[in-house]
């Protein structure tokens, strides 16, 4: 029996991933295309909620029908996982809002902005080391992002407030993860996430509830299962490819976001917009490849040490 090639192994795992990658954030945009048909009648709240509380279901099944109690199990930083919960949460809601706002193009292009915020508050919370070439891709990032919110009829004051204050949250969301990665299992933390959020979004549905009709009941559950698929694919993509390969796919939303925008209200971004994402995705680029770089050259440096 002819030995396995770990080489043609490893291809087979990048494939995957990158496979998972691309189906989670076609899935992260049937999400936010299901809230925006959903928020002409319901709230970004109690859209929310239904997102959370439909895609809790799986972890119910996987941790009370097939024994899976480790879920349960906070190892280290309880604060943190809630604190991401609770982040996660307004980053969700906020987002919802964005979309119902604006076409849905425009607010993914904006939503990009994430990967600039995120070297910045890494220096911040993680005391890391951000060198001169990277400062610059975020300045020409920012850039990007004031050619996309020029004043036009087309974007709304409110709808760009939301989504830029959408990605920083998101930004901060993505370094607690970086952070709780390290003593908690993914499962674990997006269980926490999915609960806590059904349960603080729960509080205020005496206020905001609007029965839904029999024809939003397929949207309600969408928004739900398609959440829980696009973070199931996100943690499969990231096992087996890496980072930076994964990340790359998150401009696929852009495609996405034009396509069903195009298809379902008739929206085409402007010139501008487009521009603007263009100028924020290179940047966004160049400090993904930066990142890698600087990772390869380190452990070049302690594989020779050891």
């Amino acid at each position: 029996m002819p030995a396995e090639n770990p080489v043609e192994k490893h291809k087979e795992h990048v494939v995957l991933g990158m496979s998972a990658a691309m189906g989670a954030f076609l899935m992260f945009t049937i999400m936010n295309v299901l809230a925006k048909l959903l928020s002409e009648r319901h709230s970004v709240i109690e859209i929310a909620f239904y997102r959370n509380a439909v895609a809790l279901i799986p972890f119910l099944i996987m941790i009370f029908a097939m024994g899976r109690r480790d879920v349960l199990v906070i190892r280290h930083k309880p604060g943190w996982v809630i604190f991401r919960a609770v982040f996660g949460t307004v980053s969700l809601s906020t987002t919802f809002a964005a979309y119902a706002l604006m076409p849905m193009a425009n607010t993914t292009a904006l939503l990009f902005t994430t990967s600039l915020f995120i070297p910045v508050l890494g220096i911040i919370f993680l005391k890391e080391h951000v060198g001169a070439y990277r400062w610059t891709a975020i300045l020409v990032g920012f850039v990007g992002v004031i050619v996309m919110v020029r004043p036009s009829g087309h974007l709304y004051a409110l709808g760009i407030s939301l989504a830029l204050g959408a990605a920083f949250l998101q930004a901060i969301l993505q370094v607690a993860l970086r952070y709780t990665g390290r003593f908690e299992r993914p499962e674990t933390v997006t269980f926490y996430f999915f609960l806590i959020g059904a349960i603080i979004t729960a509080i205020p549905l005496p206020f905001i509830f609007v029965k839904p009709t029999l024809g939003e009941l397929p949207l309600l559950l969408g928004v739900g299962l398609s959440g829980a698929a696009a973070q199931w694919l996100f943690s499969t993509a990231f096992r087996n490819a890496p980072a930076a390969i994964v990340t790359i796919f998150n401009y696929s939303g852009i495609v996405w976001a034009t396509l069903f925008g195009w298809l379902i209200w008739n929206e085409w971004p402007l010139p501008m917009v487009l521009g603007g994402a263009a100028v924020v995705i290179v940047s966004n680029v160049l400090i993904i490849w930066r990142e890698s770089r600087v990772r390869e050259i380190t452990g070049d440096r302690i594989r020779a040490k050891l």
